[in-house]
């Protein structure tokens, strides 16, 4: 069959339209990744308010024994690192000198007791004929006059025999505190001098006091809750958080440290176990008070952006939205927020790496790291 041939156009244009749109296809986005995350929920609960230091442990009584008196040490009487209790003999300095100076003090003593006492023998006796004017007045004033200065060296007698009675016994040092000795610092045979030679120190470690510092930012609300009642102290090891005691405040400086814009603080705490020990280095959460009723969720799942911190909330179609959020203190594991987030709310745990506002996600028991 043959067309004419003005329908060649005709046709060849219709062709070429119905073969342009037999060609034509809409565009399909591809699906969005659905990336795996772990997940917790927002939770309610009461947390501390508190500042955490570093602090020093310290012996809550030490004393370095000295000796009294001078002399020839004679004998030990305790193991190095021994626990000493009030009274107990520590040291001997040989006697013989003090026991001699005590005999001597006596001897005088009873020597002059006998001249008061013929002196006052004759002050009698002649008390009656002074009246009759037998002897003269200024004769038996003398008389009284020597009574008295003998009594007087009586009494001078008597103190310097208390005082050789008392060096005789400083020749036995004993421990004037309960504590835990530390090595002796003079061995037997060694000559002490009296105040001067160092022999032991003695330190009492139960209850032991630890000492901190603040700054002087947190002083005003640190006096706010010593008034009100509820400062504790919590002290624990850095390389064991999970020994750790309550101890009670027991002292705050009367003035702020300009050199470093610090006050000093102490807390004091039981240590009967010796856990702690005078010098050692301890991690000191001082509580000021309760926080009721904060929203904690994992410190984990709080990021840091541009804007500062914010967390991704999973929502109910599995999309996640990016919150900005208001944190407060850290509690262990977990993170206060102030601002932001409701009790009950999902938000993403580990996971976060390419996360973005809208991104499909899946909720795994351990997702896709973080």
């Amino acid at each position: 069959m043959h067309f004419p041939r003005h329908l060649y156009g005709a046709l060849g244009l219709a062709g070429l339209l119905a073969l342009s749109g037999c060609g034509k296809r809409t565009a399909v986005p591809p699906p969005k990744p659905v990336r795996a995350v772990s997940a917790a929920q927002a939770i309610l609960k009461d947390i501390p308010l508190y500042l955490d230091e570093i602090g020093n442990c310290t012996a809550y009584e030490a004393v370095v024994v000295q000796p009294q008196v001078s002399g020839a040490l004679t004998a030990v009487h305790f193991q190095d690192g021994a626990e000493i209790r009030k009274g107990d003999l520590l040291f001997t300095i040989d006697p013989r000198y003090c026991q001699a100076s005590l005999a001597k003090a006596q001897a005088t003593l009873e020597s002059d007791r006998a001249k008061a006492a013929y002196a006052q023998v004759q002050v009698k006796r002649n008390a009656e004929l002074s009246k009759t004017k037998v002897i003269s007045a200024q004769d038996y004033d003398s008389l009284v006059s020597t009574a008295q200065a003998a009594q007087a060296t009586v009494q001078a007698d008597q103190a310097a025999v208390d005082e050789a009675r008392l060096n005789l016994e400083y020749c036995e040092i004993r421990s004037p505190i309960d504590g835990r000795a530390g090595k002796r610092k003079v061995d037997i045979g060694n000559i002490v001098n009296a105040n001067a030679t160092a022999l032991l120190s003695i330190q009492r470690q139960d209850p032991v006091y630890v000492d901190f510092t603040i700054p002087e930012r947190a002083l005003s609300d640190v006096r706010a809750y010593r008034e009100k009642g509820t400062l504790q102290v919590e002290i624990r090891f850095a390389d064991d958080p999970n020994k750790r005691r309550l101890g009670s405040f027991d002292f705050l400086d009367n003035g702020v440290q300009q050199s470093s814009g610090t006050v000093r603080v102490r807390a004091m705490i039981d240590n009967k176990d010796r856990l702690f020990w005078p010098g050692q280095f301890v991690n000191v959460r001082l509580l000021l008070d309760v926080i009721p009723q904060s929203v904690l969720v994992p410190s984990d799942a709080v990021q840091i952006g541009q804007s500062g911190p914010f967390v991704f909330v999973v929502k109910a179609d599995s999309t996640v939205e990016l919150r900005k959020i208001q944190v407060g203190q850290r509690q262990e594991e977990n993170t206060a927020v102030t601002k932001g987030l409701a009790v009950g709310e999902p938000v993403v745990v580990t996971g976060q790496i390419s996360l973005a506002p809208g991104a499909k996600v899946k909720v795994v028991p351990d997702g896709g790291g973080k």
